[in-house]
């Protein structure tokens, strides 16, 4: 294969500020990572909660090692299914009020999962024009027609659902989206699944563990059922702290999973040690009061920000974007903000539509007010020269 088309790609994604490029993290603690020897405040993970390092779920990841090995050694449905597994997934369907729980080695691979394994067969699938990219990508490789509604907007989506009938059909939504920290209008979109007899299925992958009482994430916050809810996914790797993802809903729907998902029916199990971490973060976090923490610093950050000038959007979570609207000069913020010894990521387009390219910021209960006042500071700095 000639690769000089690989050489042109690259280079017109350099020349549209749209080039992406890894960061070696050499090492972090708590709030603070260290990359090519420098330090920065990290306002770019998504480890909402501060779980990652937090060190009972460090134990349970050493104790899980000892017990289980480094790895799951087989698919689920040969000898990779340990009682770790089972045990993580009866507490979380427990904890969810959900019929059963299956467990996934990435939300990217539940979401491509779901898609298609339900629509092996023709149907129509309404997903949020802001719907992540591994759901998206499951929809368009699946045998459904997809349909795309404006972002939250609920009566686009009641023009489609009456435009194009479908009794094997689904509405997709994030709870919480992850680029704009906006969260879905749930009540309606349960109405209107329910008066177009429709399944609902919501990716709760940056609302999970943060929402609710005890961390449920988006249904339990809004109290919602699974027959208002049967679909339902979320992640590990976000305020849970370690990795993986998971789908929830009736016996019917996981048995299903079971036997026609093939990302789940062909590749190794998650190793058994990361259930059991995963575990102990999940109860660490049904009382803890990091939720409460974050949600302080949310405010104080949003108050601070406002004072300054500095555009916000409307987000209530841990994720504040601000909006840039040009791709180089994200970039060159984002720079500029790292001599600043602020570590805050630009995401640009495909992540996000054309002229939407933003500064992503994320906010940690690990952040003290000291930090978030040095983040709000440099941001002030670098506004001012614009």
């Amino acid at each position: 294969m000639d690769l000089a088309f690989m050489q042109t790609a690259l280079a017109e994604k350099a020349d549209g500020g749209y080039l992406r490029n890894r960061h070696c993290v050499d090492y972090e603690q708590e709030s603070v990572i260290c990359i090519d020897g420098k330090h920065f405040l990290n306002f770019a993970s998504n480890d909402y909660l501060g779980m990652r390092q937090h060190p009972q779920v460090l134990q349970a990841w050493v104790e899980g090692l000892a017990q289980y090995g480094g790895g799951a050694g087989a698919s689920p449905l040969v000898t990779g299914y340990s009682k770790a597994h089972a045990d993580l997934e009866a507490y979380i369907a427990k904890q969810l009020n959900r019929e059963a729980v299956l467990l996934f080695n990435s939300g990217f691979a539940a979401n491509q999962a779901l898609c298609q394994a339900l629509f092996a067969e023709p149907g129509t699938i309404f997903a949020d024009k802001f719907m992540h990219a591994s759901a998206i990508d499951g929809a368009l490789h699946s045998e459904a027609t997809v349909k795309r509604f404006k972002h939250n907007d609920i009566l686009h989506l009641r023009s489609l659902l009456e435009k194009y009938p479908d009794e094997r059909s689904v509405i997709m939504s994030e709870g919480v989206f992850s680029m704009d920290g906006d969260s879905a209008p749930m009540q309606e979109l349960v109405a209107l699944s329910e008066r177009y007899h429709t399944s609902l299925m919501l990716d709760d992958a940056h609302g999970f563990g943060v929402l609710g009482k005890q961390g449920g994430g988006t249904v339990e916050a809004l109290s919602l059922s699974q027959n208002q809810v049967p679909i339902l996914m979320a992640t590990f790797g976000k305020a849970v702290g370690t990795a993986g993802a998971f789908v929830a809903g009736s016996q019917t729907l996981i048995d299903y999973l079971v036997n026609f998902a093939r990302h789940y029916i062909y590749s190794t199990a998650m190793p058994s040690a990361q259930a059991v971490a995963t575990l102990q973060s999940l109860k660490l976090l049904s009382n803890s009061k990091a939720r409460t923490e974050l949600m302080e610093n949310i405010q104080f950050f949003r108050q601070q920000a406002n004072a300054q000038g500095i555009s916000l959007t409307d987000s209530d979570t841990a994720i504040q974007p601000v909006i840039i609207g040009d791709p180089q000069k994200a970039v060159a913020i984002s720079q500029r903000l790292q001599t600043l010894g602020v570590w805050v990521t630009a995401i640009r387009y495909p992540t996000v539509p054309k002229h939407q390219d933003r500064l992503r910021i994320t906010l940690s209960a690990q952040h003290s007010h000291k930090d978030i006042q040095a983040l709000v500071d440099a941001l002030a700095i670098v506004w001012g020269e614009l």
